[in-house]
């Protein structure tokens, strides 16, 4: 009796040590998706599911396209396809072009252009165009905002309404008060009508820093940005809707950084579900520096201590993959031969948000930055993010195989 007790605390000590061992990801080649120069790459799915990659092509110093091209097996993706009347973008990798299908089939481009003025010469002008024959023709680029007295929109981000509408949030000028920072507003589209009727629904924003709108599996919309507390700290808030965009919570941290900085981080947050509740990425230059997680269970009511993901990491983005699991990318500064250098980091986490295994999938033979990601399915993921080589960037991308 003695004997089998001993080989059963063996084996069940054995298995507890198989299943506490870092799962790997094995990254597939990294594929230049455009022989051009490029910028903000960015992933989505159309509406059939697919994976999207989508970039600015850098024509020239002035002159620009916004390219998108589709993958049909999660691996390789078609030529690019270009956008007309995209000339006038003005590249940020956390004001990157956007693109959104929506259920009926049509597809909506959008991008910020300068738009430097006495009051701001830093402000900018969100466009969009409207394709409603699969991309074989798209409307002319009009500006987001109608109301003259909004002369900076940036930082913006879209997604799918619960009826099957497209939803945007942005930064802009436009606020109640004269207190530092940006107001944060959300608009829908209406059938082919396009954006309209923007309202302005959380203030103070920090005016330099990605914003992210998510919609939740029962509906809810979420809204991630960072804020402005107390004119000086910059932490990431959440609101939440629950009555279709009627209404928001009122805002409240998902961290008590209380990062305390007059200037522009230019490092916004990221967000995904699952089955166990909301999760979070993002930046911050408070104490204890770096890139964290948290995650709610209860809809942004409240939220777990953060979890360090990289100390020196930045810019990061994060997926939730079709059996729960999430993954996230970042960037990370290191040291190479006496230079500043970049490399691209993953981490992967289980459903309930622990950490499961990092690595790398970039090495320190080229400069890489801004990644964004993509879940193909519960096995393989795509990131896409920049590479520079001489003084150029241009876009990479690697399918990842998670074992």
């Amino acid at each position: 009796m003695k004997n089998f007790l001993t080989i059963a605390i063996l084996f069940l000590c054995f298995i507890a040590c198989n299943s506490s061992q870092p799962k790997s990801i094995s990254s597939g080649k990294s594929v230049q998706i455009d022989a051009n120069p490029a910028e903000c790459p960015y992933i989505t799915n159309d509406n059939n599911g697919n994976p999207v990659i989508s970039w600015v092509r850098m024509i020239n110093d002035s002159v620009t396209a916004l390219c998108y091209a589709k993958s049909g097996d999660g691996k390789t993706f078609s030529s690019p396809i270009v956008i007309p009347n995209s000339g006038n973008i003005q590249p940020h990798g956390e004001n990157m072009p956007k693109i959104i299908f929506k259920p009926s089939g049509e597809i909506l481009a959008l991008w910020g252009a300068a738009n430097p003025n006495p009051k701001n010469k830093y402000s900018g002008i969100v466009f969009y165009t409207q394709s409603f024959d699969n991309g074989g023709s798209w409307t002319p680029a009009r500006p987001l905002v109608s109301d003259t007295a909004s002369y900076d929109q940036r930082y913006y981000d879209v997604a799918l309404m619960p009826d099957g509408e497209a939803g945007i949030i942005w930064l802009d000028n436009r606020k109640s008060t004269k207190k530092e920072g940006s107001a944060l507003y959300f608009s829908t589209t209406e059938g082919k009508n396009g954006f309209d009727h923007g309202r302005l629904i959380a203030e103070q924003c920090c005016q330099c820093c990605r914003t992210d709108l998510y919609v939740d599996k029962k509906g809810g919309i979420h809204a991630l940005f960072r804020g402005v507390i107390e004119d000086s700290i910059r932490d990431m808030v959440h609101i939440v809707s629950n009555d279709r965009g009627k209404t928001f919570s009122t805002p409240k941290r998902i961290s008590e950084d209380n990062w305390v900085i007059k200037g522009c981080p230019h490092t916004g947050p990221a967000m995904t579900e699952n089955n166990d509740g909301i999760h979070f990425a993002w930046f911050t230059g408070g104490k204890n520096k770096g890139c964290y997680y948290t995650k709610s269970t209860d809809n942004g009511q409240t939220f777990t201590m953060r979890d360090t993901i990289s100390s020196l990491g930045t810019h990061p983005q994060l997926a939730s993959m079709s059996d729960g699991e999430l993954l996230i990318v970042w960037d990370e500064a290191y040291m190479k031969d006496n230079k500043l250098n970049k490399l691209i980091g993953m981490q992967r986490r289980n459903a309930e948000g622990n950490p499961e295994g990092k690595e790398y999938i970039t090495n320190g033979n080229i400069l890489a930055s801004y990644p964004v990601i993509g879940a193909v399915n519960d096995s393989s993921s795509i990131v896409a993010y920049l590479t520079k080589k001489g003084e150029k960037n241009f876009v990479a991308y690697q399918v990842l195989k998670l074992k």
